[in-house]
């Protein structure tokens, strides 16, 4: 039942929802995977970030009432009781400012970044876990990709 659940709230989620989606793709890339419509306890959140202990929820305009506020509090700090740090954007946010939103994200997901090792190891050579790739994240280089999963490669199976 859960799971259904989810699925609905996935295939119904607003445009705001869907822009970050796609704006999560690049973290995801770099080993921060994000989840949408995540259960923790009895909540479904928007977005979340296991690994990072990060939630992200994006708030329509249903938000600005006083019981709203007071329902996200109450889930705010359950969450938050949980290790979870909670972020809230709002609609008018995602669509004006995703750039500003990436880089919150960006200095989260930095401050969670694994230690680096106090020397290297000695067979070198790659990355630690959660570091992330300069190359992929520079905001305004290129744009964002218009998809939450970059495109099958050909195989000798697609032809068949």
């Amino acid at each position: 039942m859960a799971k259904e659940l989810a699925r609905k709230l996935r295939r119904q989620a607003s445009y705001a929802e869907q822009d970050f989606w796609r704006l999560t793709w690049t973290f995801r890339q770099s080993g921060w995977p994000f989840r949408r419509q995540q259960l923790i306890g009895s909540y479904y959140v928007d977005f979340a970030c296991i690994k990072a202990k990060l939630v992200v929820e994006i708030d329509g305009d249903t938000h600005g009432t006083d019981l709203a506020q007071s329902n996200d509090a109450v889930r705010d700090d359950y969450l938050r009781a949980r290790g979870f740090t909670v972020l809230r954007f709002s609609n008018h946010d995602v669509t004006t400012n995703l750039e500003g939103i990436f880089d919150v994200l960006r200095a989260h997901l930095d401050i969670r970044a694994p230690s680096p090792p106090p020397q290297p190891s000695p067979q070198g050579g790659g990355s630690r876990a959660g570091e992330f790739d300069e190359t992929v994240l520079q905001a305004g280089s290129d744009p964002l990709p218009l998809v939450g999963r970059p495109p099958r490669a050909n195989t000798d199976e697609d032809h068949k």
